[in-house]
């Protein structure tokens, strides 16, 4: 086995007690030597005390806490990157539970094809409640994919397509020579890191800005099915209002993501035709039918702004939440 040196990097702030717990006791038990990793915990500057159980983290290998002040995940995955030392980095949630050989399956990975760039496998979910089925269709919103039971390869280059199997950042594998293309290119336009969650905004492009930048600089992306992950998906997250202000969150997102990767078929739109192209998609889907009809419509909805703030060039009037959400 190829000797490539680990380093696990788990954002979090304000953390679920037990779930915190489950995903350190599957990092605790994975069946890698512990010389040949590091976990790094990068506390975002949470608002309340909180302590990791010390019996796990003491059973982990070159255990540090870390304290990142700037809210968001970007700028907690971007400490985590000055900080790590390995040679592949590795993004968990605190509500991810990594399968036992996870990291000796990066190690094989990564370490059998040198062209590898980012990597991930899939991710099933552990529901705290049994879900609607209704809910089904919105499963992906949560990170939750799988790709069949053979590996998937997309080899890297300029102006290459999105593959529907790239992985997403529950698990998210790094190489660290793949990162330096993104940090470069979010050092030159720090309004990137708005792509992502930040407090209570639902932004979630930036998982896929990471590893479109890698793809787009030569690096290649794959999914593997042995890097399986488990989610703990608690009920509040299969809730209509939580589902429908995700969907709307990505759908934004993504646009100005596609549009900064030139991969954007949508053309940009007037901020004040918004409500008016909101309006017709409301009858048009019939989103006062079910709870489906209505997440469905507030993905549309997410569109729309995120064809406006394209307007008068990207980002320029993104903000980093959604009134309608602060309520």
């Amino acid at each position: 086995m190829t000797a490539l040196s680990i380093s696990v990097v788990l954002p979090t702030r304000n953390p679920h007690p037990e779930r915190l717990r489950q995903t350190l006791a599957g990092l605790a038990a994975q069946t890698l030597e512990a010389s040949r990793w590091e976990f790094l915990l990068v506390d975002n500057a949470s608002d309340r005390a909180w302590e990791p159980p010390a019996g796990l983290t003491a059973a982990l290998p070159r255990f540090r806490r870390i304290v990142e002040p700037r809210i968001g995940l970007t700028p907690a995955r971007l400490r985590g990157l000055a900080e790590a030392t390995g040679e592949v980095i590795i993004f968990v949630d605190d509500d991810n539970v990594l399968a036992s050989d996870y990291l000796c399956e990066v190690v094989r990975q990564f370490g059998a094809n040198p062209r590898l760039g980012a990597a991930g496998g899939p991710v099933v979910p552990q529901f705290e409640e049994t879900p609607a089925a209704w809910t089904r269709e919105f499963w992906p919103l949560l990170a939750l994919h799988e790709h069949g039971d053979q590996p998937l390869v997309c080899r890297g280059g300029p102006g290459v397509a999105w593959p529907a199997f790239a992985p997403v950042g529950a698990g998210l594998c790094l190489r660290r020579a793949a990162a330096d293309p993104y940090l470069q290119a979010v050092a030159a336009d720090p309004r990137r890191k708005r792509f992502d969650r930040r407090g209570a905004a639902l932004a979630s492009g930036g998982d896929n800005d990471l590893v479109f930048t890698a793809l787009h600089a030569g690096w290649d992306v794959g999914y593997f099915p042995g890097l399986r992950v488990t989610h703990l998906i608690p009920r509040s997250r299969l809730e209509p209002a939580y589902l429908a202000r995700l969907n709307e969150g990505i759908m934004r997102t993504w646009m100005l993501v596609l549009h900064i990767h030139g991969q954007c078929s949508w053309p940009a739109i007037a901020r004040w035709t918004v409500p008016l192209r909101a309006g017709r998609a409301w009858w048009r889907i019939g989103a006062w039918r079910s709870p489906a009809h209505h997440v469905r419509w507030r993905g549309t909805v997410g569109q729309f702004e995120g064809q406006a703030d394209l307007q008068n060039g990207m980002l320029r009037n993104h903000p980093t939440g959604n009134p309608r959400d602060a309520a």
